[in-house]
């Protein structure tokens, strides 16, 4: 047995979070009961002692945010949640794990109240807590005035060896310690115990020096089952207004269990029935499952704390909003989500500008000029770069980036931290009051994926920008040029990727991606100059539906589908096929999850029916079967790009008119 503490003094207070995990883990016959068990002192120091919340009113602006980073240890939370006050009863507990439950296996945002975000990926829960604290500090200094602090709450963080173990830590506890995030305090369990049992064999890191070297005040080792030891740690985390603090935590995995307690037999898998009696008897717990006394429940209620500090709050709010009646009001908007009111003007004029100048350039300039445009209109919108922001072209004439002493900032630079930026956006869109965009080159999409992936999930309104989208990427090479990355991309639910194919179609996707509020948006850009196309109003109203027809023809004999770069070639296919006698339409599709959606007369009436039909992208061609059929021709790229000038390399790929005409001849 790995024991990692003195001896602990089990209390009832702290057995009805071990009684509730083991019994609805047991219940359910899956879980992980250990961390919950481990945990449970620290989790009675935060949540009794230290969090500011109202389990009444889960989304005032400023409570506390808690974050179990260690996601798998969700019965944790859920009786935290359910001890407190929240409106979630004990037959959700009950429940635990079940389909349709409010207690799912990991903790999800937006489905059980008072979670913040969703974890279970480890390192993205610490990631998305960076982001809150960062959102805090950056809506402090934007809205508190002396006299005033409007925006003044803390975020906690539990996390465990596997959370650390990961490299997006790394990235992340580098940032938050440089931007002197000191309201961020992390609570590492530190027991020494992971899936494939005691740690010491592969991870061996020097973690009170490592986060040292990053700028954290770190406290510690202390016993994580001694509840003054941990008010005491606590207490001296809240007096450094400067660095965030991690607090390890030396602690029993499953502690109270007599036979399984530090060992990796409690991780994942219901304790038992014989060694859940055993430990009832053990920590004092004489109560069947799922039953908690009247004293414990009054012990744990948080709701009349939680009323006064928001009563007191609100006071504030009240007085402060008489003295800055106009921050106070954008303070409500921007918390609220509700886009300004001079946005539509905003969004109307960049689509005016951009038909007006028919430019022809690069999409990622498109992109930067829409910023440009809109951004005046959006104080809300928080710009970034992993490193990348004179390639991305996201920073824009009013870009202040996040400095000490800069009360406006409107722009982070990440640093090459792919994974980092887009999971701490994710934070921040989360905590309200900022509308983030991220960007980098699409190839390196890899490494942000699971970010992105939890951004889908979560439904976040975040515009990710992805340049240089391409074999177009030119003499960097097959490194460099994306393959398969837009198509696997599109295969993530609820990411909308846009391909825009000029100035126009890339207006509409940025326009598009700040009003949605139910996921986010990914932007997949040219490095190359793309010809800007004529539109009718309809047709850009059309764009709004993911696919349509831009070029039309009488009696047309085929439909060319294609999208970003190659809407260009497409074209010139049409002119070249027209000569020839041989009508064809052209669809360009900058959005195929938007295009999915729509409803089946308007995928008839745009894709024709019983016409042949080619899809052309510089990009795997698997996914466009679903659009021209087994009979149809995809131009695609199955197989990694080469290093030289990118036009040479759109004719050595057949990316050309003749081409498209080629296959078209063939099926006509």
């Amino acid at each position: 047995m790995n024991t990692r503490s003195s001896s602990i003094a089990f209390n009832p207070i702290t057995g009805a979070l071990r009684a509730l995990a083991m019994d609805a883990v047991q219940q359910a016959n899956s879980g992980h009961p250990g961390m919950p068990m481990g945990m449970a002192e620290i989790a009675e120091v935060v949540w009794r002692h230290n969090l500011r919340h109202n389990p009444a009113n889960p989304a005032w602006a400023n409570r506390d945010r808690f974050v179990l980073s260690n996601g798998h240890g969700s019965m944790l939370h859920y009786a935290l949640l359910h001890l407190t006050g929240y409106a979630l009863p004990i037959e959700e507990l009950k429940q635990f794990r079940q389909l349709g439950s409010r207690t799912p296996g990991h903790p999800e945002v937006h489905y059980t109240p008072g979670i913040e975000t969703t974890t279970g990926p480890l390192g993205q829960g610490i990631a998305n807590a960076v982001g809150f604290a960062l959102a805090e500090k950056m809506l402090a200094a934007q809205f508190n005035r002396p006299g005033f602090e409007v925006v003044d709450h803390r975020s906690w963080v539990f996390l465990g060896d596997g959370c650390l173990m990961e490299g997006i830590s790394h990235e992340v506890a580098s940032l938050a310690g440089l931007w002197k995030l000191g309201k961020l305090t992390a609570y590492y369990d530190d027991n020494n115990i992971s899936i494939d049992g005691e740690v010491t064999g592969w991870f061996a890191d020097d973690t009170r020096k490592r986060f040292e070297a990053y700028g954290w005040q770190v406290i510690g080792p202390i016993d994580g089952h001694d509840a003054a030891a941990l008010q005491a740690a606590t207490a001296e985390a809240r007096g450094d207004a400067e660095r965030p603090a991690l607090i390890i935590c030396r602690t029993t995995i499953g502690a109270g269990a007599p036979s399984k307690a530090g060992t990796a037999d409690s991780h994942g898998a219901p304790l038992g029935t014989a060694e859940i009696e055993a430990t009832r008897r053990a920590i004092g717990w004489e109560h069947p499952a799922f039953e908690i006394p009247a004293e414990i429940y009054a012990a744990w209620d948080a709701k009349a704390a939680g009323a006064a500090a928001e009563g007191e709050w609100n006071t504030l709010f009240a007085a402060y909003a008489a003295a800055h009646p106009e921050l106070a009001a954008e303070y409500r908007r921007r918390v609220a989500g509700e886009l300004p009111e001079g946005f539509r003007a905003a969004a109307d004029a960049l689509i005016e500008r951009t038909l007006s100048k028919a430019e022809t350039v690069a999409t990622r300039k498109a992109s930067q000029a829409a910023i440009e445009a809109l951004a005046p209109a959006l104080p809300e919108l928080l710009g970034g770069s992993a490193d990348l922001a004179g390639s991305n072209l996201t920073h824009w004439s009013g870009s202040k980036d996040f400095l000490p002493g800069v009360r406006d900032a409107n722009y982070i630079n990440y640093g090459v931290r792919e994974f980092a930026e887009v999971a701490i956006a994710n934070g921040v869109a989360l905590h309200g009051g900022f509308i983030p965009y991220t960007a980098t080159f699409l190839v390196f999409s890899d490494y942000c994926r699971s970010a992105i992936r939890m951004a889908a999930l979560m439904k976040i309104r975040q515009v990710m920008v992805f340049t240089h989208d391409s074999i177009g990427v030119g003499e960097d090479g097959p490194t460099h040029q994306p393959i398969e990355h837009t198509a696997s991309l599109r295969l993530i639910p609820n990411l909308n990727v846009w391909r825009p194919a000029d100035t126009t179609e890339a207006a509409v996707a940025w326009i598009h991606g700040i009003e949605r509020t139910d996921g986010p948006t990914l932007l997949a850009l040219t490095r190359q100059n793309l010809p800007f196309s004529a539109r009718s109003a309809q047709q850009i109203a059309d764009i709004r539906r993911g696919g349509y027809v831009l070029a039309d023809a009488e009696g047309a004999r085929a439909v060319l589908i294609a999208t970003g770069s190659e809407v260009g070639v497409a074209l010139a296919a049409q002119k070249q096929l027209a000569e020839a006698g041989v009508p064809v339409r052209v669809v360009s599709m900058p959005c195929t999850r938007l295009f999915d959606a729509q409803d089946a007369g308007w995928k008839r009436a745009v894709l024709g029916s019983g016409l042949p039909r080619v899809a052309i992208e510089a990009g795997v061609s698997d996914g466009w079967y679903k659009y021209v059929g087994l009979e149809g021709a995809v131009i695609g790229l199955d197989r990694f790009g080469e290093s030289g000038p990118g036009g040479a390399l759109f004719k050595h790929f057949g990316f050309t008119p003749e081409k498209v005409v080629e296959a078209v001849t063939k099926l006509v």
